[in-house]
């Protein structure tokens, strides 16, 4: 065993006892660690300091992890939690209130509604808070406070022995220690210097330099899920390596030996710790920071990685809920690959005669990618096609942006111009981080579906792992070349490898886009299409206006203006050619129709208003009005829902009828007024409520019933019993839940449907 590696099997053996008496019972880590530390010494006896280190970290861990997981067990606030109820509770804040985002459905706006952070009892319990951002999102680590809230149990696999559901403020609050108030005023000068930037700029940057996500945009989020530059927006090893090579490099520019440079660096170290904020994610990072500084800055690869390994004992030994965090995984896999993979890589790349330069630039992304996949695929079930390219895209702007960041926080506790005049010279780089992030995530097939879970992670790790031996060796490299060449030669020509989605001649299109509605209509021109409603959020409805080619919308139609159908109108509006945005003749709820008006305003984009009776037409694609017949009064959610547009498309595939959420009032009004409602496909009503009358399926007859709604909503849609009514009278029910985007097309019998991705059925 090469001395580098002595201290892993004692990481392994720590790591392992945690893991295992978090995620199947206490006893688990301590029978782990004492079996552990026993055959490790037995099978290691030859390699005397690894022997060493597993015989003392074995015991070691089933002792202190075990008791610090039996204390946990056995907390008595865990059975409290199993029964819930009301309770108040003294508790210490460990961490940053983190934002939870929501989805708007109906009258609510989707934001940040609620936050989550862990904190400690006085007795040394950890329980999960969930609380009102309003009251709580300001407060600071450190921090005592007087809960008043419901218990309930806390997710298996984690330390906390609760989780704390409270509705009203904090009570009776400490002040935070001094460093957090000095760290949160740092981080309020970079969020206010970057508002001399672009809305989506401003947001990224306090995300890159500090973690700080409070304004960071949804759309966002997910194009950098989707490209694999996720990592970006999380405090990380990298952004303390960037500050204190930075430092490094700038004092040896000065006599000050190698022990100035040292304290320099230490001393960067320790600023970024408090500006960030001194949580234990942050603390984490700074050791995994430190040790790809090691690695990376000074050249020390071979004390990197027995530092690594000394860290994950420490660390899993302080906490051992980071045993099962997905953040502390990707942290410790990247760095091992940037230390064991990256250099080799990069060499093999000089030695066939790449530049150093851009050898190191193609193997440090391309390790990590490999490395933190399996990881990456189990937890968001998706692996990422992009990664590898789009990171070595950004990779040269990342560190003169996190350093200029760093700079405009400590400037803005100054004055604001030279904070801003900073964020300014950082602000084309944070846009190109935007713009890669767009542009990789709208590549076709960017991104590939994968199971979620354990089973997942493992099943890529096998593969990747197979299909490292395999290109080792010299003729499987040529023969998987030569297969791979065959493939595409053969393949690509007959449409096998190209994407089967859109089908030609789809006709309309219910898009995959959660909890809410999003239609798309084709006309007779490539390219153009109608939308009626955007969705609850901008990436989804994006996504599915790219998958379809869609570069122009002639009218974006929003049935009623609820949160999860005007969600992605602002993306829409900045992304696509849009002519006009339609509405009906409500105008509630007031916060929703003020959003409209400012964002077609702010893209130059006219609104405009339909009524009975109107006809709109484009080549292949006629729009009739139907309704609403009355417009109810109130802001109420049935009142706004009765008072959604109701539209006829005429498609070379047959009638379709859009009901946006019209309910029982407004099916009965269109059932007395003198149109005729028949049609070959159905948008149901209120993503499938029980809220549909029988004398209304019964005049539209269907043959095809679209349901757009969201995997695993709370609000039972759609209803089994309308369901079964649509089914028992022959029709179709597809819903977008379960069959993602699905299209309608012309057939010789009546309209066809086709799932993304799946062949085409016959209704």
């Amino acid at each position: 065993m090469s001395p580098r590696a002595h201290l892993v099997p004692a990481a392994l053996v720590v790591w392992a006892a945690a893991l295992t008496g978090l995620l199947w019972a206490w006893w688990w880590a301590v029978v782990i660690g004492l079996v552990a530390g026993v055959i490790g010494g037995l099978v290691l006896r030859g390699v005397r300091p690894a022997a060493v280190a597993v015989v003392v970290a074995g015991p070691v861990a089933a002792c202190w992890i075990g008791v610090q997981a039996h204390a946990s067990a056995h907390h008595p606030l865990r059975s409290a939690a199993e029964h819930g109820g009301p309770t108040t509770l003294r508790l210490v804040l460990d961490d940053r209130p983190h934002g939870l985002r929501t989805s708007g459905f109906g009258s609510r706006q989707g934001g940040v509604d609620l936050v989550r952070a862990q904190a400690t009892l006085n007795d040394g319990g950890r329980v999960v808070v969930l609380a009102p951002a309003a009251t709580w999102g300001a407060l600071l680590p450190g921090q005592s406070v007087l809960a008043r809230g419901s218990l309930a149990p806390a997710r298996p696999g984690e330390p906390t022995v609760a989780l704390l559901r409270v509705r009203g403020p904090p009570r009776e609050v400490t002040p935070a220690p001094v460093w957090q108030r000095g760290a949160e005023a740092l981080r309020a000068g970079l969020r206010a210097a970057s508002r001399a930037l672009d809305p989506e700029p401003a947001g990224l940057l306090p995300a890159l330099v500090v973690g700080d996500t409070s304004r960071l945009s949804p759309r966002v989020v997910e194009e950098f899920r989707t490209a694999g530059l996720a990592h970006l927006l999380a405090v990380s090893g990298a952004n303390l390596a960037i500050l204190c090579g930075a430092v490094l490099l700038l004092l040896r520019l000065f006599p000050v030996g190698p022990r100035g440079c040292a304290a320099g660096a230490a001393v960067a170290l320790v600023g970024f710790v408090v500006l960030a904020g001194p949580e234990p994610s942050v603390l984490r990072a700074a050791v995994m920071g430190a040790v790809a500084l090691l690695a990376l800055v000074l050249g020390r690869e071979r004390s990197a990685l027995p530092a690594l390994a000394a860290s994950v004992v420490v660390l899993v030994l302080h906490d051992p809920g980071l045993a099962v965090d997905v953040g502390f995984g990707l942290s410790v896999v990247a760095t091992a690959a940037l230390v064991l993979l990256a250099p080799p890589w990069a060499g093999w790349l000089r030695d066939r005669g790449v530049p150093v330069g851009l050898a190191e630039a193609l193997a440090v992304p391309a390790a990590a990618h490999a490395a933190t996949a399996p990881l990456i695929a189990g937890f968001a079930g998706e692996v990422s096609l992009v990664a590898v390219p789009a990171n070595l895209l950004v990779a040269p702007v990342v560190a003169p942006v996190t350093v200029l960041g760093v700079l405009a926080a400590g400037l803005a506790q100054v004055h604001d111009g030279p904070a801003r005049l900073v964020v300014e010279v950082a602000g084309p780089a944070a846009g190109w981080l935007v713009a890669v992030g767009r542009h990789a995530a709208a590549v076709p097939g960017s991104a590939v579906a994968w199971p979620r879970g354990w089973a997942g992670g493992a099943a890529l790790a096998g593969a990747v792992l197979v299909g490292y031996v395999l290109l080792r060796l010299r003729r499987v490299r040529v023969l998987l070349a030569a297969v791979g060449v065959g493939l595409v030669a053969v393949l690509a020509p007959v449409g096998v490898l190209a994407p089967r989605w859109p089908v030609p001649g789809w006709a309309v299109v219910a898009c995959d886009v959660g909890q809410g509605d999003a239609v798309v209509l084709a006309t007779a021109e490539a390219g153009r299409a109608v939308l009626v409603d955007t969705g609850p959020d901008p990436g989804p409805v994006l996504g599915c206006l790219r998958r379809l080619g869609v570069r122009q919308v002639p009218l974006v139609v929003l049935s009623h203006l609820h949160a999860d159908h005007i969600g992605g109108l602002a993306a829409v509006l900045a992304e696509r050619g849009v002519g006009a945005v339609a509405v009906g003749p409500s105008r509630n709820p007031g916060w929703a129709w003020r959003e409209v008006r400012e964002q077609a305003g702010a893209a130059g984009v006219r609104v405009v208003e339909l009524g009975v009776g109107q006809r709109l037409s484009w080549p292949g694609l006629d729009l009739d009005v139907l309704g609403p017949r009355a417009v109810p009064r109130g802001e109420e959610n049935t009142a706004v829902n009765d008072a959604s547009l109701v539209l006829r498309a005429s498609t070379p595939a047959g009638r379709v009828l859009l009901t946006g959420d019209v309910e029982l009032a407004g099916q009965a009004a269109l059932l007395d007024a003198p149109v005729d409602l028949r049609a070959d496909v159905l948008k149901v009503p209120h993503h499938g409520s029980r809220y549909s009358s029988p004398a209304f399926l019964a005049a539209v007859r269907p043959k095809v019933a679209l349901v757009s709604v969201g995997a695993g909503n709370r609000y039972g849609h759609p209803s089994g019993v309308l369901v079964e009514a649509l089914t028992r009278r022959g029709a179709l029910v597809l819903r977008t839940d379960r069959d993602g985007d699905t299209a309608v097309l012309p057939g010789p019998d009546g309209p066809r449907v086709a799932r993304r991705g799946d062949p085409i059925d016959n209704t």
